[in-house]
C-alpha cells in the first residue's frame, strides 16, 4: 500500500496539483452555495438514489437497477429545471465578478448601532400597533426574496424602517430584508408555512415569518398589528411576546455568535409562547 501511495506520488506533477487545487476550490464554492437551502436536500436525495443504485448492482438486483439506471436519465434531464434560480444565481455571480467575493462582517460597534436601531423602531411601531416584518440574512441567501421587492440599498435607521412600514404607504405591505447593516430591499414576498398545526388566529404576517425561516435559517422579526405583539421565527419556530431587550439578544447571538446557544433563563421565558394576534 505504502508503496503503490509512493508511485502514485511520484507521478504528480506541479500542473496535476494545481488541477486538484482548481477543482476542489470550486466544488468548494459549490458546497458554500447550496448549504442550507433546498437544493442541499436535493442533492441528499440523488446521492441516496445513486447509493441504492451501486447497491442494487452489486447485489445483482437487475430489474432495480434498470429501474434506477432510466429514472437517473430522467432525473439527469429534469435537473436544469429544479436548479433553476440556483443556476442562474451563480451565473449572475460570475457575470458581476462576486464568485470569489466573500461576505463581510459586521464588527461589534455595527452590530450595536444595527441592533439599536432596529429595537427603537421595533419599540415605537409596537407601541403604535404598526405592523412590521423584517428577515435578518444570515449563511442562506435570500436573492430570490430580494429580487420580489424594491431595492433600497439603505443604511438600517430606526427613521427608515418606520417610514417604510407607515400603513398605506407604497413599500409597507410586505417584508424588508436586511444583510449585515443595510437593509437591501423593502415590499418583500415571503413563502406562507404549510404547517396546518398552528393557532388559527396566526395572521399571514406571522405565517410568512415562520415560512420563511423554514425554508432557510433568516431570523424574522414580526410586530404584530392588532396587538403590538412582538415575536421571532427561527427555524419554523416562533417565540412571542418578546420585550425590546430580548429582540436585541436573540438577534445579537444569531448574527453576532451564530454557534452560541440562548441564555436558559430567555429560553425558559420563551417556552410555550404560542398563540395570539392576526397579523
Amino acid at each position: 500500500m505504502v508503496v503503490q501511495m509512493q508511485g502514485l506520488l511520484s507521478t504528480l506533477s506541479v500542473l496535476d496539483i494545481i488541477d486538484i487545487a482548481v477543482v476542489a476550490y470550486f466544488l468548494y464554492r459549490l458546497y458554500l452555495m447550496l448549504k442550507n437551502t433546498r437544493a442541499a436536500t436535493l442533492v441528499k436525495g440523488l446521492l441516496v438514489l445513486v447509493l441504492i443504485m451501486i447497491i442494487c448492482r452489486w447485489l445483482n438486483l437487475h430489474v432495480i437497477s434498470w429501474l434506477l439506471e432510466k429514472s437517473m436519465t430522467v432525473i439527469m434531464v429534469a435537473l436544469p429545471v429544479v436548479f433553476q434560480p440556483e443556476l442562474r444565481r451563480a451565473l449572475e455571480q460570475i457575470g458581476r465578478g462576486k464568485l470569489f467575493h466573500k461576505r463581510s462582517e459586521l464588527d461589534e460597534q455595527e452590530l450595536e448601532a444595527m441592533l439599536d436601531s432596529v429595537a427603537h423602531a421595533t419599540k415605537v411601531m409596537s407601541r403604535d400597533k404598526v405592523g412590521a416584518l423584517m428577515v435578518f440574512e444570515r449563511a442562506t441567501g435570500l436573492v430570490e426574496r430580494i429580487e420580489t421587492g424594491v431595492p433600497i440599498d439603505g443604511l438600517v435607521s430606526s427613521g427608515l424602517i418606520q417610514n417604510i412600514f407607515v400603513k398605506d404607504t407604497p413599500l409597507h405591505d410586505g417584508a424588508v430584508v436586511i444583510r449585515g447593516n443595510r437593509i437591501v430591499a423593502a415590499c418583500c414576498l415571503l413563502p406562507l408555512t404549510e404547517n396546518r398545526n398552528l393557532s388559527q388566529e396566526l395572521g399571514t404576517r406571522h405565517r410568512a415569518a415562520i415560512g420563511m425561516s423554514e425554508q432557510s435559517d433568516a431570523m424574522v422579526l414580526v410586530v404584530s398589528e392588532e396587538t403590538g405583539a412582538i415575536s421571532i421565527a427561527r427555524n419554523g419556530e416562533l417565540m412571542r411576546y418578546l420585550t425590546v431587550n430580548d429582540v436585541k439578544e436573540i438577534l445579537r447571538r444569531a448574527i453576532f455568535q451564530p454557534h452560541a446557544a440562548m441564555k436558559v433563563s430567555l429560553a425558559d421565558r420563551l417556552k410555550g409562547l404560542w398563540g395570539g394576534d392576526k397579523k
